[in-house]
């Protein structure tokens, strides 16, 4: 590990030194692939640097103590001794943890679906209140949402909602959000006070770039325009501005009405099928490394029960960490960071065993 630590410093300076010559400045995508690289060495040298800072300070005190005859002078270097090894154990730990390899879409935006399940309208009731509960947590780190599909039942349930959040590392802490979510609850339908259990799933997908190896064969492409549905703005049912996409190899259906013209639903839509192959070519590999999906928290498997949310005890528990916490309310309304905290630390704990082990 600090073989490779060494090189890293030794590559951080030489980035420092490249960003300060004349011809990086003239070179635009040299100098943003440079900065790019210089932001995530940051991080690990930094801490790096305070490692063996501490380890030079319990060196040193360590030396002192052997020729110190002072009592009260030999009590405080035994005293600055375990405070630098305690300093050192958790910044090798720290260390670990930054040298990880990173997923390469952690700082991509996300397209998330939820889609009501068992529990009829219940559950698109529940779906609603889950999509809110996105957005919340979404406006709380300051991203931005944009609904592209969404198909609800009067009562003001969804049966369905496709929507994109937009934001610096979105898709690092919304990954884990992906499977079944569960509610337990008493229906304002139901009059004899018992709890019913419904279902629905979420699905995330980090969104796909241009320069991604994703591709979309025209012909495999079937397009349909028509008029919009629903209420909408001014001419959104009288012109054929919406958009339907059909991938034929893959089936998949991208719809897409949210736009004023068929132009914009139209490229919106590419985007989105994009984005959808782009996850079942991730899901694919992830398949083929089914060993390493299950030291994994948050795989993405979306028939995998997760999280259920007991509304009579006011508690929220996710199922892949074992934590339960007595804050429902806060948590519908967007404050799920402690959770996801929880599920990153589960995440590395995991990835650090399945690396000791090999």
């Amino acid at each position: 590990m600090f073989d490779r630590l060494e090189d890293l410093l030794i590559r951080f300076e030489e980035i420092l030194s490249e960003l300060s010559s004349p011809t990086v400045a003239d070179d635009q995508n040299r100098f943003r692939a440079l900065m790019k690289e210089q932001s995530d060495l940051t991080p690990i040298v930094e801490a790096y640097k305070e490692y063996k800072k501490t380890k030079q300070t319990l060196e040193e005190s360590t030396e002192l103590l052997a020729e110190e005859s002072d009592e009260e002078m030999r009590q405080m270097l035994k005293e600055e001794l375990g405070t630098a090894k305690e300093d050192i154990a958790r910044l090798e730990q720290k260390l670990k943890i930054l040298l990880l390899p990173k997923d390469k879409n952690d700082e991509r935006d996300v397209v998330m679906e939820i889609r009501a399940g068992v529990g009829g309208d219940e559950s698109a009731l529940f779906a609603a209140e889950i999509y809110r509960m996105y957005v919340h947590y979404a406006e709380s780190r300051r991203w931005k949402v944009e609904t592209n599909e969404v198909e609800e039942i009067g009562i003001g349930g969804m049966k369905f909602v496709s929507f994109t959040i937009a934001g610096q590392g979105a898709y690092s802490m919304l990954k884990y959000e992906s499977g079944a979510h569960r509610v337990q609850r008493v229906p304002d339908t139901e009059s004899g006070g018992r709890i019913h259990t419904s279902a629905i799933t979420v699905a995330v997908m980090p969104q796909a770039d241009e320069i991604d190896d994703v591709e979309i064969d025209e012909k495999d492409i079937r397009i349909d325009v028509m008029r919009a549905s629903g209420s909408g703005g001014q001419c959104v049912n009288t012109t054929d501005s919406a958009v339907r996409l059909t991938h034929m190899p893959t089936g998949i259906v991208i719809y897409s009405q949210t736009e004023k013209s068929q132009i914009q639903n139209k490229a919106k839509a590419f985007a989105l099928l994009r984005t959808k192959l782009y996850d079942l070519k991730l899901q694919q590999a992830h398949d083929a490394e089914a060993e390493l999906r299950k030291s994994q928290v948050g795989t993405g498997d979306r028939s995998e029960k997760i999280r259920t949310y007991n509304f009579p005890q006011g508690r929220v528990t996710d199922h892949r960490i074992n934590l339960t916490l007595y804050k429902l309310d806060k948590v519908m309304d967007g404050d799920l960071q402690e959770i996801i905290d929880a599920c990153i630390a589960a995440d590395q704990t995991a990835k650090l065993a399945k690396m000791n082990e090999n």
